[in-house]
Formats: structure tokens, C-alpha cells, sequence
């Protein structure tokens, strides 16, 4: 879809929402992860989709696939990366180059539960934004690039204290 489909779609989108606010509100599809062997871990969601994910030998894993935190950050990058590209097409913009690195600092110790102290996610993470549009002011990029990060559901969630229930069947 080029930038001009994306700006339709999503002004048609708006457009709906603002009359059926109603319809803006729903359940995310699930995701559901499935020990296979190990730490080996495969993820299904409702459409047939996979993923695998593993840990690194130093924790009991084989290394054979990434591990869910980077898939986090992978998720966070690519959600930043298609909401920039979102605003741009929404501006008229079009993009010679957009490349989003996400990365984090964490604390082993907090995954393996050694100090209660640290917390086991990341203790800070980075969005680096790298953007060009020929014949566009540098100072509307930057802004796009901010709105992008801004809006981005991924990065909300990990900025935002999101309440979370935890269910739990024993059987």
C-alpha cells in the first residue's frame, strides 16, 4: 500500500470511529504460548500465526530461536517504524528511509528472582529514529518521528502502568 492508500484507509478508519465510537473499544487477539522442549517456547495466535522463542545456554535455554524480550523489542521497533509511517502518509510525506533501533538495559537478576530490589524487566529502554524525505524540513521530520513514538501502542504500554489480571488453572 503506498502512502496515499494508507491516508485513505486511515481517514476512512477516523472517519468510522468518530460515528461508531462504540466500535473503537475491543479485546486484543490472544497470543498463546506453549512449552515445547525446555525453554523452547512456541507462540500461536487466532489467525494461525507462530513464533518461537528460546533462552540463551547461560540460563538453561539452547539459543535456537530469540528470546521474548527481544521479541519485545522487536514488536516496540516495528510498531514505532509503521506508526511514523502512519503519520507521514497522513501528511502527504513520503519517506526516502526510515529505520527505528529499539534497545534496553536490564538486570539478570531480576529474571532470576536474586534481589528483590530489581525489578525483571528492562530498567530503561531507547527508541533511536533515523529519517529522510527528500525536499522535507528536517524540524517536521523530527516531529513525525515524535508523534510516531508518541502514539505507538507498544511503547504506551511500556511507559504506562497498564493493569494487568493474572488467572491462573491448576489442572
Amino acid at each position: 500500500m503506498g502512502s496515499t492508500e494508507i491516508r485513505q484507509a486511515i481517514e476512512a478508519a477516523t472517519e468510522f470511529l468518530t460515528n461508531n465510537p462504540e466500535q473503537a473499544r475491543y479485546t486484543d487477539s490472544p497470543a498463546v504460548a506453549t512449552v515445547v522442549d525446555g525453554l523452547l517456547v512456541k507462540v500461536t495466535g487466532p489467525r494461525g500465526e507462530t513464533i518461537t522463542t528460546d533462552m540463551v545456554a547461560a540460563v538453561g535455554g539452547k539459543g535456537s530461536a530469540p528470546s521474548p524480550g527481544w521479541l519485545f523489542r522487536a514488536a516496540d521497533a516495528s510498531c514505532v517504524a509503521t506508526v511514523i509511517a502512519m503519520r507521514a502518509a497522513m501528511l502527504g510525506i513520503t519517506l526516502d528511509s526510515l529505520a527505528v533501533t529499539v534497545d534496553s538495559e536490564s538486570d539478570d537478576r531480576g529474571l532470576l528472582g536474586m534481589d528483590p530490589t530489581i525489578p525483571a524487566g528492562p530498567l530503561r529502554g531507547r527508541v533511536a529514529v533515523t529519517i529522510a524525505a527528500a525536499g522535507v524540513d528536517p524540524s517536521t521530520l523530527e516531529e513525525v518521528a515524535l508523534w510516531g513514538v508518541k502514539h505507538c501502542p507498544v511503547c504506551d504500554a511500556v511507559e504506562r502502568a497498564v493493569p494487568v489480571s493474572i488467572e491462573v488453572t491448576v489442572g
